[in-house]
């Protein structure tokens, strides 16, 4: 029997300087998605804790390191708080339409302001247009923006963009690859909130078991807010486990330096 795809060539970035986690270093063990079988590789690597960036699946790999933990909401399961219902409520009135993967100028403004507000010395904040429109358009799996309109005004003009998620559709899951939104509304307020559990919602209308939410990292304030969504899972070295605000000691995922060819970047 054929396999249907061959076993992927990895490799191991140099050391740099964790984003999450001071006075600490980062490596990334990472391969290339190509091919008609790049779908079905990201669904298999994802199951084991990787994560999708353009046309590459990554995952950390940190020398005595295990604090970065995928982890996945089990959409059947989520059932809102009184705070989440409130947000729920508050921007029900949001017009949210599932696009088709094309980097527009008012998206690119938008993730401009967000990253200013929230991330101003992260890793993306240098990147222009043409790195936006990579990072949505140069998708090898299938993928979709999700937009967050104000409603439409009485004249029929189409509402401002006040969030934007770029998001995979996978077999089992929606994969939040990277969301943005308007930090500025005080009349919005939560919602990067909103739209977490606008994916949650999404995938238990489809049928479909999970959103991954990427890494949490304990100790990482910026990652606590992750552990609200509940139930959620975590990857550990024993496979996906449940994963409780009281109980946060999932220990790393899953060895994977024996079971690939590693090189260095």
């Amino acid at each position: 029997m054929t396999a249907p795809f061959r076993f992927p060539r990895f490799f191991v970035t140099s050391p740099a300087p964790c984003p999450y986690l001071a006075g600490r270093e980062e490596r990334k063990v990472f391969t290339e998605l190509n091919g008609e079988h790049a779908g079905e590789l990201n669904e298999a690597l994802s199951r084991i804790g990787f994560r999708r960036s353009q046309g590459v699946a990554y995952r950390p790999s940190c020398a005595g390191c295990t604090a970065c933990v995928s982890v996945r909401v089990v959409a059947d399961g989520f059932r809102a708080n009184g705070t989440q219902r409130k947000l729920l409520r508050r921007h029900a009135d949001l017009e949210v339409t599932a696009c088709q993967p094309w980097a527009t100028a008012e998206q690119f403004e938008l993730l401009r302001r967000y990253l200013g507000r929230r991330h101003p010395g992260g890793g993306m904040a240098a990147m222009d247009e043409s790195d936006y429109a990579d990072m949505v358009e140069l998708s090898p799996v299938q993928s979709v923006v999700v937009e967050y309109r104000a409603p439409t005004g009485p004249d029929g003009e189409r509402g401002r963009l006040l969030g934007a998620c770029l998001t995979d559709r996978q077999g089992d899951g929606l994969s939040m690859i990277y969301s943005f939104f308007d930090t500025e509304d005080e009349s919005r307020p939560g919602l990067g909130n909103f739209i977490i559990m606008d994916h949650i919602l999404r995938a238990r209308a489809a049928g479909l078991p999970y959103v991954y939410l990427g890494y949490w990292v304990k100790g990482s304030p910026r990652m606590a807010y992750k552990t609200r969504y509940q139930p959620l899972e975590a990857l550990g070295p024993r496979g996906w486990s449940l994963l409780s605000p009281d109980n946060l000691d999932i220990g790393g995922p899953p060895a994977v330096e024996t079971a690939i060819e590693a090189g260095e970047e």
